[in-house]
């Protein structure tokens, strides 16, 4: 009997330091000194995973290559393959008329390139900012996104210009009204967009958010009394390198310079039989499109994750601040743009929180009562896009539901307005000369499904009314209603839409599995409230390069290196012809029932701004859940323990019997039923004590 190698990597582990050093070493060796944008695990292919994955003992171990992406002298983008253990280059292809993600390093050199240009000094004076004050000019560096002048061949990006009048005031309280557009490959500023009426700088008093504001304004609250989170036996799950066990969950936990947190081979036991969920599970794109038609606003739609990546972008969490409890942290490592190593600590943040009562049910005729409370796990990752935040969960429960979970913080992108100046409905004076523009912000989820095994259909689910009319023998009281579940079979066909008047879900099913009590389908719903349409017309700009938000699903049958909605390289894409998942569908006659399927879902929220959201936004959650349905043969939970039970015939020892119908009708008028010495029986390690009134003095109260 063979055993694992455990002083290798997982397969599907991120790339370590000494890999990416490797790579970055062997890159060099043969191409000179190149820009690295990527240089980051490639997927491993699905078939060799599962046939590791089942027998890790005997099955080939899957090879690590790095997936690398250069910017070589002159502009020439490079996709490679690269074996980091043997220092070979598998592959090298040119991207011709393809740019990749932008990298920290190049967003942060427009803003002191901007300030030295005399195309720049001259607008801000005009704008009415002294040349001494250029230390005070700020921008924040969008990709252009797509523009018709330059195309796609020369690297380019816009910024979007700012003042602070001193350090630590907030910079979009002053935004303004010129646009430069800079040449990465030249480091210099090519062209500035200019309106056709000039918005001269605010002179609005600052009105800040960090703490001295504040208290210049006067105090911050101080009715706040302490909130302590404690775990003095520890936490609950184990982790072995990047596999995480906990509450019958298994699954490894993963990180990539786009992505962010990728979540493989999800797994439930369910009594002893370890069932497969999702093969991967992430955020794979996002786009965010602003509503102001006005030149240069239209280019204003950001691929967040697409153009600057929800890795490369990632925060360093702390503890009691982004995260509290008893947390447990993983690192993450990226190449620099010259070939170095930039560690983020603290990257990943894991933790367990209390979720309140998981079931509970009260026997009126006695007052029997069992009470049971549930707790979750929670995977997260915060990022930083210029002036939004962006908080992403992956939370777990313990009745086999994961709920995906984003929430949107930080600032308001503004323009510069005149007082009282009509916005023409596209966006929102928040502040004194503040124009917040409408916008979205739509997230694709990427769904592997493996619902108890690879081959797997998806169903849309509507809740509609029985057909027979009023009065019909079928229907007579006119009351019926059942779920009406329509097979998704093909590409084409799976391109669906929320429907909020039937309560619309979608199903992945493993057809070849029934559940013994209900003869249904195995399956895990998508439970999905949050899904805006793309506002944007079709035809736009916006429409034509994110043909992943024109519906809220599409599914896709499976296929390697299919994972980015949006395409490859996303920046300066022109949508002609729109990459990623049309490519995919083609014209959507491929079959996708009982198959290897992915599933892509569109969310998110429509933001049209108030003053609440500034100078900086109160947190605005969105969630969804992936829940099984037909998936256990009874309620999963049954074996958490209780914080409180007593059951009738407890009861009955004690004195506090169940009254029969007549009594109890009459005392219930009168009088409240004693409680019997206090006692009930309580569950262990769950919650309570031994008693309903320990129960409630212990912290986590009754209910």
């Amino acid at each position: 009997m063979g055993s694992v190698d455990t002083t290798l990597p997982h397969p599907f582990d991120p790339l370590s330091r000494e890999e990416i050093e490797n790579t970055i070493f062997t890159v060099k060796k043969a191409h000179g000194d190149v820009y690295f944008n990527v240089v980051s695990l490639q997927e491993p292919r699905k078939a060799e995973m599962t046939a590791w994955l089942e027998d890790p003992t005997k099955a080939p171990r899957p090879k690590r290559l790095a997936d690398v992406v250069v910017i070589a002298p002159g502009g020439k983008v490079y996709d490679g393959l690269v074996d980091p253990a043997k220092g070979e280059i598998i592959s090298w292809e040119w991207a011709e008329g393809q740019q990749p993600i932008l990298t920290m390093e190049e967003l942060q050199l427009v803003e002191h390139i901007a300030r030295k240009d005399p195309k720049v000094i001259e607008q801000c004076k005009i704008s009415g900012i002294p040349e001494e004050d250029m230390d005070k000019v700020y921008c924040d560096p969008w990709t252009i996104g797509f523009d018709e002048r330059f195309g796609s061949s020369v690297r380019l990006q816009q910024a979007l210009m700012y003042y602070r009048p001193e350090l630590d005031n907030c910079q979009y309280q002053y935004p303004l009204d010129f646009c430069p557009i800079y040449d990465s490959d030249k480091q210099e500023i090519i062209a500035i967009d200019i309106p056709k009426i000039r918005r001269p700088l605010s002179k609005a008093p600052a009105f800040d958010y960090h703490p001295a504001a504040i208290e210049a304004r006067g105090v911050f609250r101080n009715n706040l009394k302490p909130i302590n989170i404690t775990q003095p036996e520890g936490v609950s799950f184990k982790l072995n390198g990047r596999e995480i066990e906990w509450q019958n969950w298994k699954f490894h936990i993963g990180f990539n310079y786009r992505e962010g947190i990728v979540l493989n081979n999800i797994t439930f036991n369910d009594q002893g039989n370890v069932r497969p969920i999702f093969y991967r599970l992430s955020i794979a794109e996002m786009v965010v499109p602003y509503g102001n038609p006005e030149h240069p606003h239209h280019r204003k739609h950001a691929f967040d994750l697409g153009e600057y990546g929800a890795g490369y972008l990632t925060n360093s969490l702390s503890l009691g601040c982004d995260c509290k409890g008893s947390i447990h942290y993983l690192d993450a490592e990226f190449p620099t743009r010259v070939g170095g190593i930039r560690k983020i600590k603290n990257a990943i943040c894991i933790h367990e929180e209390d979720a309140g009562i998981l079931f509970k049910h009260t026997d009126f005729r006695d007052d029997s009562v069992i009470v049971t409370r549930g707790r979750k796990l929670i995977v997260q990752q915060i990022f930083t896009a210029a002036n939004y935040e962006y908080v992403v969960a992956w939370i777990f429960h313990q009745d086999g539901t994961i709920q995906p979970e984003i929430k949107l913080t930080g600032i308001l992108n503004t323009y510069i307005m005149d007082p009282d100046e009509d916005t023409h409905g596209w966006g929102t004076q928040v502040y004194t000369g503040v124009n917040a523009h409408n916008h979205q912000h739509l997230f694709c989820l990427r769904i592997d499904a493996n619902v108890d095994g690879p081959n797997n259909s998806v169903f849309v689910t509507d809740a509609v009314p029985g057909e027979a009319p009023v009065g019909s023998k079928e229907n007579f009281y006119g009351n019926a209603f059942y779920s009406k579940r329509t097979k998704l079979a093909t590409t084409g066909e799976a391109k669906t839409d929320y429907i909020a008047q039937t309560s619309r879900t979608w199903e992945i099913c493993n057809p070849n599995k029934l559940n013994p009590y209900s003869k249904k389908p195995v399956s895990y719903k998508l439970v999905s409230r949050e899904v805006p349409t793309l506002l944007p017309k079709e035809g736009s700009l916006v429409w034509k390069r994110a043909a992943f938000a024109r519906h809220s699903v599409h599914v896709t049958k499976y296929r390697d290196d299919q994972l980015w909605p949006a395409g490859r390289h996303v920046p300066q894409t022109s949508g002609e012809p729109s990459l990623g998942l049309p490519e995919w569908i083609g014209d959507g006659t491929e079959s996708i029932d009982n198959t290897n399927v992915v599933v892509w879902h569109t969310f998110g929220v429509t933001h049209f701004p108030t003053p609440e959201d500034f100078p900086v936004m109160p947190v605005e959650p969105m969630t969804l859940l992936l829940r099984p349905r037909n998936f256990f043969a009874r309620n999963p939970v049954l074996d958490v323990p209780p914080s409180y039970a007593s059951t009738p015939s407890q009861l009955l020892a004690k004195g506090q019997g169940v009254y029969d119908a007549a009594d109890k009708l009459s005392k219930l008028a009168f009088e409240v039923p004693k409680e019997v010495d206090g006692k009930g029986v309580s569950g262990a390690g769950n919650g309570a004590g031994g008693s309903m009134s320990s129960c409630c003095k212990n912290g986590d109260g009754c209910q």
